[in-house]
Order: structure tokens, then sequence, then C-alpha cells
């Protein structure tokens, strides 16, 4: 499954690091997941502060 980050980013940047395969960018004033690159490892879920990352 992939995830998608929400209205809820922050953009705090605690996901982003984390992700094993850097699918995760700033993009603007918030984080994007590319959903090619995701492999829905799900760490990035376990590490966003605010539960900005969902699946899908």
């Amino acid at each position: 499954m992939v995830y998608s980050i929400n209205e809820e980013c922050t953009n705090c940047g605690v996901c982003e690091p984390e992700c094993p395969v850097e699918a995760i960018k700033e993009e603007g004033d918030v984080r994007i997941i590319d959903a090619d690159i995701c492999t829905g490892c799900a760490v990035c879920v376990d590490t966003c502060p605010v539960g900005a990352i969902l699946e899908g």
C-alpha cells in the first residue's frame, strides 16, 4: 500500500529522513510522498507527530 500526506501536514520534516527509499520530498509548504517510489513500509506513518500520513 502506498501512502500520502494530507492537509494536516505541518512541514516539520520528521518523516523525510526516516523514509528508507527517499520517497518524501518538500513541495511548497508541505511534504509529499512520491507514489512511484513509495514501497508502503509505513515507517513514515509511525514518525509523523500529527498523523498526516495515510494509506492511499
